[in-house]
């Protein structure tokens, strides 16, 4: 097999277009431990610069941890994708079971390490992050009640990793992770439906838990003084998840449910946008959200589900 071939295998497993929303992610806690407007004020005062150096290993830090939670996710699949889905590159042939283990483990084992070269607690978090993927990946992916949970345990975790760019400001900001805990949760009790199909049940479940996410993004804005800059990020982030799950619900096919499963990943970007405009500022957010296109871009050419 070309080389080229290979190395595109290898992405595909690990998913590039997601991967951006979790550098998102980062960004996001690093807005609320304050370590954003830091960075800004020490590079305008001629500081030094160890606060962007940390958040540059966190960035690195998490695309280990998320690339190699979705490589392992394939792995432990292997042998459903070969009947559900083909064309992904185990059971197409590109990658086999035990290259894409070697590739996961390197990916996790990278990103715990670079975590170490934050804090103690960067590393705690970022081996808990990896240990819930392992555990979604392996056996939380079957469970109807705790795979959505243990799923959004992932996501808040990432999210706390960012924050523990100033490790005291986790115990001030800890209840931010539940954000991202129940939107992954209501997205992966939307894909469940995915391959075979879903009850509307399900799918109403998730227009519940994304209400529920946009008022506590508001109630945490308004807390901080960020009315109006938030509400026109969480306006955004309204048009974006909302529409394609209706249309899911509506017509309840496997392919209108992926639709709504991709525009709610990609979307993550845009909820992160929005944790930056209320703890750092709107230009902030604003630049969060040009990782947007960015991942919409490489969603048309690696698979986001």
């Amino acid at each position: 097999m070309p080389l080229s071939q290979k190395l595109r295998a290898y992405l595909q497993l690990m998913r590039p277009a997601n991967i951006v929303t979790a550098i998102a992610d980062i960004l996001a806690g690093a807005a609320a431990s304050g370590s954003i407007l830091l960075i800004t004020n020490g590079e305008a005062a001629g500081g030094d610069d160890s606060s962007l150096i940390n958040l540059l290993w966190l960035v690195v830090a998490t695309i280990g941890l998320y690339g190699g939670g979705v490589v392992f996710n394939d792995v432990f699949d292997a042998k459903l994708d070969r009947e559900e889905r083909p064309e992904r590159p185990i059971p197409r042939g590109d990658v086999s079971v035990t290259e894409g283990a070697i590739l996961g483990g390197v990916l996790l084992v990278g990103g715990i390490l670079s975590a170490l070269q934050v804090s103690i607690k960067s590393f705690i978090i970022a081996v808990a992050v990896a240990l819930c993927a392992l555990l979604y990946d392996a056996w939380g992916k079957h469970q109807r009640i705790f795979g959505p949970i243990n799923m959004g345990l992932c996501r808040g975790g990432n999210l706390l990793l960012g924050v523990s760019l100033v490790p005291a400001a986790i115990a001030d900001y800890w209840y931010l992770s539940l954000i991202p805990i129940v939107y992954i949760a209501a997205i992966t009790m939307v894909s469940r439906g995915e391959v075979h199909g879903s009850s509307r049940s399900a799918l109403w479940g998730g227009v519940g838990m994304y209400s529920a996410v946009i008022v506590s993004l508001a109630v945490v804005a308004f807390r901080e003084e960020a009315h109006w800059s938030a509400l026109l990020f969480l306006g955004l982030f309204a048009s974006q998840i909302y529409p394609p799950l209706f249309k899911a619900i509506r017509y309840a096919e496997p392919q209108f449910i992926g639709k709504a499963v991709k525009a709610g990943v990609i979307s993550l970007i845009i909820l992160n946008a929005t944790f930056v405009s209320i703890f750092a500022s709107a230009l902030f957010g604003l630049l969060v959200l040009l990782l947007l296109p960015l991942s919409i871009g490489l969603a048309r050419y690696f698979a986001v589900t």
